[in-house]
């Protein structure tokens, strides 16, 4: 064997030279002489510093949100519940069966006793999961009960599945939804359904087979045209959110959105300040898939189709920087969440993107932090990546969707690998395991330890802050930064100016930020701590940002 002392190193060249039968001091040779010194490793600084001068982006204004707070939609703070799964209310009402580790015995009654709780996260809407009849046919397996348990394949979208309970309470849900300023969305599966469909009040059946449906035939979406408007006017609920919208072509997108703002126009009902007030008519497209098959959802400019969808690609990019994503890719700078806005440079003008941490087909966030070797709940920096996730959110121009139990941190006890052998049975497979049973405070699961609690009262801090301040949900947003460590944006909405910075890394970053960036102004205002940042003697100001903590600061 030869090898080059240049290519090994000193070290490991006299190694590998004694190794391959070269003699050395033991066989009478000559002793090495002692090698010199390596010269001492630089300083590495205590933390990471950056100097900025000047944006290095420019304005983005054109998609809705970013244009002007016009819409409540960009206001909009969406909790989703998997209905199935969450809180067992009523003993008369459950599944007993389904995917994931819940005891699938949650209903309607356990999300009305839960409302209080799902205010006081800052959520200012409440989306649930199908809860539409799926009729079980005559012998069908275990398998065919859990999915009947999901409501993804419900065999009459006119009636509410008596394992979830009942149109009363469906009714009591939404009236005390919207006494407490909560708005509500159904989900709507547009695009499939079970095989023993049942007819619409107006004898409708949508036409072909029942996975997909085929739009072809004008019996489909005059079917789905029916069951948008049906709930609007019978619980004057807010809007919609379309499952797999792919399968549903635009055009019929455009007709089901025209359906649901006409519906919403002609009903009403009392607001939290006892305010006569329209439903949202608000529609939120799931599309998982890239940026140009969410843009196919949105239309085009001219021939509109919905006016929002998830925000798929940038969640992606929000839990690799923090955390991983589901498939293993993590540890990437702060300049991802960046990149990650690129995507929107396809969607047309009237786009409203919806950004989620998670869902009910997604790892937990907390799985995800403890997959990538980050932390578990018995580490600061676990709930550290929580609080940093959730700040990102909270400057984000459009409407946000927080997965019930993120809030305090959940997590699925024993999982954070991928589990490849019978995740089925046991309630661990990738797109199910989120499932797992509500935690909520003083109405079901355990007490919540300290960290949750805490984590629960900065994300509500965080949604109080965005409602007040209109350039987070609703602003012009400038990129001003990016690197490794840190990421900077600036949000303008009129007079209400916010930056926000955000560091994604385990040490703490200084940033030296030159006045002309905040417009010459004077002053630096926490919002969540009501502090000042530092201004030096040159007339910068001092921004310092703990390691894995995010700042949005007001001038």
């Amino acid at each position: 064997m030869k090898k080059s002392i240049a290519a090994l190193g000193y070290g490991l060249a006299l190694a590998a030279f004694a190794g391959c039968g070269g003699g050395g001091a033991g066989a009478g040779a000559s002793p090495a002489p002692a090698p010199a010194p390596a010269p001492a490793p630089a300083p590495v600084p205590a933390t990471h510093e950056v100097s900025i001068l000047k944006a290095s982006g420019s304005i983005e204004q054109r998609l809705a949100c970013n244009r002007v707070l016009a819409q409540a939609a960009c206001q909009m703070r969406i909790y989703q519940v998997m209905v199935e799964a969450f809180v067992d209310g009523d003993p008369t009402a459950n599944f007993n069966a389904g995917y994931g580790t819940s005891k699938h015995k949650g209903d309607l009654a356990g999300i009305t006793a839960s409302l209080d709780y799902i205010k006081s996260t800052g959520a200012n809407t409440l989306w649930l999961t199908p809860i539409f009849l799926s009729a079980p046919v005559a012998g069908q397996d275990l398998g065919a009960d859990r999915l009947d348990a999901t409501g993804y394949f419900s065999s009459d979208y006119f009636k509410i599945d008596p394992k979830f309970g009942t149109l009363a309470q469906a009714r009591t849900l939404v009236q005390e939804a919207h006494k407490r300023g909560l708005a509500v969305l159904f989900d709507g599966v547009f695009g499939h359904h079970k095989a023993n469909i049942a007819a619409s009040p107006g004898g409708l059946k949508p036409f072909g087979g029942h996975d997909p449906v085929d739009y072809t035939h004008p019996d489909t979406l005059a079917f789905y045209r029916e069951v948008a408007s049906y709930w609007i006017d019978q619980l004057q609920i807010d809007g919609w959110r379309l499952d797999q919208a792919y399968q549903v072509p635009p055009a019929a997108l455009a007709s089901l959105r025209d359906t649901v703002q006409q519906a919403s126009s002609r009903n009403s009902y009392l607001n939290a300040d006892g305010v006569v007030v329209r439903p949202a008519g608000y529609m939120v497209a799931e599309v998982w898939k890239g940026e140009s098959e969410i843009a196919a959802t949105y239309g085009s400019t001219l021939a509109p189709a919905l006016s929002s969808a998830f925000d798929f690609p940038l969640r992606y990019k929000l839990v690799q920087t923090l955390a991983t994503e589901e498939s293993g890719l993590s540890g990437q700078p702060a300049s991802t969440l960046n990149a990650g806005f690129a995507t929107h440079a396809v969607y047309p003008d009237h786009a409203m993107p919806n950004l989620m941490l998670g869902n009910h087909d997604l790892v937990r966030f907390g799985d995800l932090v403890q997959r990538a070797g980050l932390g578990n709940p018995d580490d600061e920096q676990y709930w550290l990546r929580h609080k940093a996730a959730f700040t990102f959110m909270a400057a984000f121009s459009g409407p946000i969707t927080l997965y019930y139990g993120d809030e305090i941190g959940q997590e699925v006890p024993n999982f954070a690998a991928k589990v490849s052998v019978n995740c089925v049975e046991a309630g661990l497979c990738e797109d199910h395991v989120s499932r797992d049973d509500g935690v909520v405070d003083g109405v079901a699961g355990p007490a919540l330890s300290a960290r949750a609690r805490e984590l629960k009262g900065y994300v509500a801090s965080l949604m109080r802050v965005r409602s007040v301040n209109g350039a987070l949900a609703g602003g012009a947003r400038t990129h001003v930064y990016s690197d490794t460590n840190v990421y900077i944006d600036r949000k303008d909405s009129g007079s209400n100016r916010v930056l926000l910075v955000l560091n994604v890394k385990n040490k703490a970053a200084t940033i030296t930020l030159d006045s002309a960036v905040v417009s010459g102004a004077a002053a630096l205002n926490d919002l969540m701590t009501d502090g000042k940042v530092e201004v030096d003697a040159n007339g910068k100001f001092l921004i310092t940002v703990a390691p894995l903590s995010g700042r949005l600061l007001r001038f």
